[in-house]
């Protein structure tokens, strides 16, 4: 008699994920006056990024948003450089008052000229969450704001404004979250690694999550955020492995009853570990890869049985066989990501009101 054949886990595309978005964003533009308008702009000829701005066209004609792209230096001319005239391309889209969200497509320059670019966008048109002001909100676990904050050239003191549920307390916003960091995560919400029994900010205990490439964009702050919420992040990069975690490493002495058990800390904690990728692959229950590399591949074996594995990098970091031992595999993110970018327009378009 012949042995069944192995069942291999289930291949979940971004379609079914990014659905309910997609009705979230359409009832939220028809109460909207006019369309909101989107500027992208365009400094290099970067394949990648010209695909990913035309994607973004689509996208926005799809849904009812404006769109336009402005291109610039190399994009706009082969006489022009690769980044010419960018900073002035967002400054003026700063002072346009049409305009409700800025995206800028990089790489331009590399990450330290890059990052400054992050700042120039103004925080209240920053629609990809990538300045200064956002990521501090991120990692210092502050996840509502007052609007006013983002007219303020600087960061306030920490504002922990505590909530029980997701709805933000009266005169608060949502802070804005890094696009493919919070698509990711709804991508776990979707397929349970959330416990919504558990208190709102802890949702992820319980889970252990690496994620391999540590970078500002994705990498970094996705680690923080997971950890925010409660989960043990393990964050593996090219040079080094840490353990981020808002935990405290030292049990509480639960004999004294006159100190109060500190479950866990406001905030999420960076440790160095000693785990090889190996050991961290073999205890994850989730592993989220994006290295921008055709050569990198998270080795199946290594990986722990119905765990689930989320795809980022535009390169497939995983192997093909890769369902073997993943429950779900998720190839792909880019259809939620881009939802979450029209929803940090609306939002924005809303604050800028306020």
């Amino acid at each position: 008699m012949a042995s069944p054949a192995a069942r291999k886990g289930l291949l979940l595309k971004a379609d079914p994920i990014a659905a309910a978005f997609q009705d979230e964003v359409k009832a939220s533009l028809q109460k909207c006056a006019r369309p909101p308008k989107l500027v992208g702009i365009l400094a290099t000829t970067s394949a990648p990024s010209k695909s990913y701005a035309e994607f973004t066209r689509k996208q926005c004609e799809a849904h009812g948003v404006e769109f336009f792209l402005k291109t610039v230096g190399a994009a706009a001319s082969p006489e022009l450089g690769e980044g010419e005239g960018v900073e002035e391309a967002i400054i003026e889209a700063n002072e346009d008052p049409s305009i409700h969200g800025i995206m800028v497509y990089f790489p331009i320059f590399g990450p330290q000229q890059d990052h400054y670019l992050h700042q120039v966008v103004s925080p209240l048109k920053d629609v990809e969450g990538l300045h200064f002001k956002f990521h501090y909100n991120l990692y210092h676990n502050i996840r509502f704001i007052e609007p006013k904050s983002l007219l303020s050239s600087v960061t306030p003191p920490s504002l922990q404004i505590e909530s029980e549920s997701e709805e933000p307390p009266e005169g608060t916003v949502k802070s804005i979250i890094p696009c493919t960091p919070l698509a990711i995560v709804k991508c776990l919400e979707f397929v349970g690694v959330y416990n919504r029994i558990l208190p709102y900010g802890d949702r992820a205990y319980g889970r252990t999550i690496t994620v391999i490439n540590r970078s500002e964009v994705v990498g970094r702050p996705l680690a923080a955020l997971l950890a925010n919420d409660g989960a043990r992040v393990i964050s593996v990069d090219i040079d080094s492995i840490q353990e981020y975690t808002k935990r405290p490493r030292v049990a509480a002495n639960l004999s004294s009853e006159s100190t109060p058990v500190q479950r866990y800390n406001p905030r999420h904690v960076v440790h160095p570990s000693n785990l090889s990728l190996q050991e961290a692959l073999a205890i994850s229950d989730v592993v989220i890869s994006a290295v921008p590399s055709l050569s990198y591949k998270v080795k199946t074996e290594w990986l722990k049985d119905g765990c689930i594995c989320v795809n980022v990098a535009s390169e497939k970091n995983f192997e093909k066989d890769v369902r073997d031992k993943a429950s779900i595999y998720i190839p792909a993110v880019g259809k939620v990501t881009i939802f979450m970018l029209l929803r940090n327009l609306l939002r924005l378009e809303q604050y800028q009101q306020l």
